[in-house]
């Protein structure tokens, strides 16, 4: 996996994954208003899938110039 080259979308999963995973621990541990951080991550997903781009891969474009699978 070293040499494999991520694209927008791998990095966009991942990052959702992350948060996702984040928010719920810390919506058990520490309070229940972090919950709303998964939420979050899932309405930007559904803008990536509804509108072709969200904040995250706007972001992402920018600041590491990666490319989707598809352009």
């Amino acid at each position: 996996m070293s040499g494999t080259r991520w694209t927008l979308e791998r990095a966009l999963f991942a990052l959702a994954g992350t948060m996702t995973l984040a928010g719920v621990a810390l919506g058990v541990l520490v309070s229940p208003w972090f919950l709303l951080v998964p939420v979050a991550a899932g309405v930007s997903q559904w803008m990536f899938v509804l509108l072709g781009d969200c904040p995250a891969s706007l972001v992402l474009r920018r600041v590491t110039h990666l490319r989707g699978c598809a352009r």
